[in-house]
């Protein structure tokens, strides 16, 4: 980490108490600023921090702490800009930054950031694994659970850092910047936080302002909007696609390629789908990038296993394959989902929180479907699209009972999938808990046959 000195004696306010605050407030107090931290709820000072000549306030936020010579709001993420502190500090002038973006000033490694709508994790840690099987020493950073600053602190110059942004971490951005950026793709997402689609994606674009031609933007060029955009960056573009051939990864009947090198057959990837395809795609671009050799590459795109909720392949059970996509709460996760998979044979486990959608959408995807378990508050929604497509319904109270409904009424050589198309608060707390119960009851099966 670099040791700036231009942080000694500054008074830094840190808003949230989040993994990404507490970083934040430790490494600043390590840089010798004088920091303050405000978390509006009644949460307890970490233990981390109360060993440290750090000031938390908690229960309320006070704008009379901005009295106290504050020069910069370091906030989480997760809140918002109208937030009463962080619209005090804009009509202040003061600055507001995210974590990501102290953590960029501090970095003395190397930054690959990956952003975009549906993918950043799997393609984030298909990245890591390939520099890692290439030799390299990659850490792993930022939305992806691992705070960025704490990460900073720990890397070398030899290192790479590896960090996923959302749309939250990169608009909180000034002067970041990477050497490589990849953006994943565009989808609908977070509209009751940025106001608008545009804004959204504006959001996101920003991982690419302060490029330059030394530096490569991986873009995926499906999407004509990404396509568009490349002409008014300043970085060096590496496309990737699946539907044409490109100056950087694409695939054309059935093979992968680099810039016209053969690389691997789209068969020997290690799971199925579209999504994969693109996610691996992106990976392969930036090992490109970074010199790393083909074995390397190859090792990991034929045996990596998914992250965990997200098309994660669990094992077979009696002849049929069992995969968690629990990560899926929108209906364009799913659809990404059951593109690698053939409908005759894949019983889909689905439903979740009623977020008003009728699943006209999903129509085409589950058309030909063998049959569909559903669950939760859209179980009706869903039975209904599965009936006017004269798919069989079985219907089911849990994840659990749902797999083991499901492989009852599947036959060898079947593929089970929860990919539920919904969010999981109308029964479990997160997506995350949601996936792991299936997890269990597929081991708690799976030791029963």
């Amino acid at each position: 980490m670099k040791q700036k000195t231009d942080y000694k004696g500054r008074c830094v306010l840190v808003l949230g108490l989040g993994k990404s605050g507490v970083a934040a407030a430790r490494v600043l107090h390590d840089l010798g600023a004088l920091v303050t931290v405000n978390d509006g709820g009644n949460s307890g000072i970490p233990d981390s921090l109360s060993a440290l000549d750090v000031r938390v306030v908690t229960g309320k936020h006070d704008l009379a702490l901005f009295d106290d010579g504050i020069s910069l709001l370091v906030k989480n993420p997760g809140i918002r800009y109208d937030n009463v502190m962080v619209a005090e500090a804009l009509r202040r002038e003061i600055p507001v930054i995210t974590e990501v973006e102290l953590a960029w000033e501090l970095s003395e490694a190397e930054i690959i950031g990956i952003t975009g709508t549906a993918g950043k994790t799997t393609t984030t840690t298909l990245i890591a694994d390939i520099l890692s099987a290439g030799g390299r020493t990659p850490k792993l950073a930022g939305n992806i659970g691992f705070p960025a600053s704490e990460v900073v602190s720990a890397a070398g110059a030899t290192d790479d850092i590896v960090m996923e942004l959302s749309s939250f971490q990169l608009q909180g951005t000034q002067h970041f910047h990477p050497h490589i950026a990849v953006i994943v793709n565009f989808y609908s997402a977070h509209l009751d936080w940025h106001g608008s689609q545009e804004a959204y994606e504006n959001a996101k674009w920003r991982i690419q302002a302060a490029m330059n031609a030394d530096d490569f933007l991986v873009l995926n060029f499906n999407q004509p909007k990404l396509e568009q955009r490349a002409l008014t960056t300043k970085a060096t573009i590496v496309p990737f696609a699946t539907d044409s051939v490109v100056n950087g990864a694409y695939s054309k009947d059935g093979v992968i390629f680099y810039k016209g090198e053969e690389i691997l057959r789209v068969s020997d990837l290690s799971l199925p789908g579209d999504a994969y395809l693109e996610n691996a795609l992106a990976a392969l671009a930036v090992a490109k990038i970074k010199g790393i050799d083909n074995a390397a590459i190859i090792s990991v795109l034929t045996t990596f296993k998914g992250v965990k909720h997200r098309n994660q392949y669990l094992g077979e059970l009696s002849g049929r394959k069992v995969y968690n996509d629990s990560k899926a709460t929108n209906i364009v996760e799913t659809q990404h989902a059951l593109s690698g998979f053939d409908a005759q044979s894949l019983w889909l486990i689905a439903g979740g929180l009623d977020r008003g959608n009728d699943f006209d959408a999903l129509f085409d995807n589950l058309s030909g479907l063998k049959g569909l378990v559903v669950v939760g508050e859209t179980a009706d929604k869903l039975a209904s699209a599965a009936d006017r497509l004269g798919i069989p319904v079985v219907r089911a109270d849990k994840v659990d009972d749902a797999l083991t409904k499901a492989f009852a009424a599947s036959d060898v050589g079947d593929v089970i999938l929860l990919s539920p198309a919904c969010a999981s608060w109308d029964q479990y707390k997160t997506f995350e808990e949601r996936g792991d119960l299936f997890i269990d009851a597929f081991e708690a099966l799976r030791g029963a046959k």
